[in-house]
């Protein structure tokens, strides 16, 4: 059994947020010890990794609270749990696309600027003008 300072410590979480997960429902069935402090099993760990890359895919709150409820539910729901990942896979390449457009602009522009450095272009500018 661990303690919500060793799950923290292990997922390199804020206490605050294992906390705020623990109180939303977003950990179902946490047992407690004699003092009445929350202790996770092996399931919970697991559960809660899963539910930071979750969370790290741009899932809200409200969502993770559908597909706990859905994944409480059993296999019956396996179905609606892959169009959420499937839906959130999507949006997920997308941000990519964007990132890799956003990477490429950098490499452009920072090979500009040794080129520019090297002398083998001219410095030009979008901004002012040079002569």
């Amino acid at each position: 059994m661990y303690t919500m300072k060793d799950v923290c410590d292990k997922y390199s979480m804020p206490y605050e947020t294992l906390r705020f997960y623990c109180n939303e429902g977003l950990i179902p069935n946490v047992k407690r010890d004699h003092n009445n402090y929350r202790m996770f099993n092996e399931r919970d760990l697991a559960w809660i990794e899963g539910l930071q890359c979750l969370r790290k895919c741009g899932l809200g709150i409200k969502e993770l609270k559908v597909y706990l409820d859905l994944a409480m539910q059993g296999p019956s729901t396996i179905n609606k749990r892959k169009s959420m990942l499937e839906l959130q896979k999507v949006k997920l390449l997308e941000t990519r696309n964007e990132i890799d457009k956003s990477l490429a602009y950098i490499e452009q522009k920072n090979q500009y600027y040794t080129d520019v450095e090297n002398g083998k272009i001219k410095y030009t500018s979008n901004l002012i003008d040079i002569d």
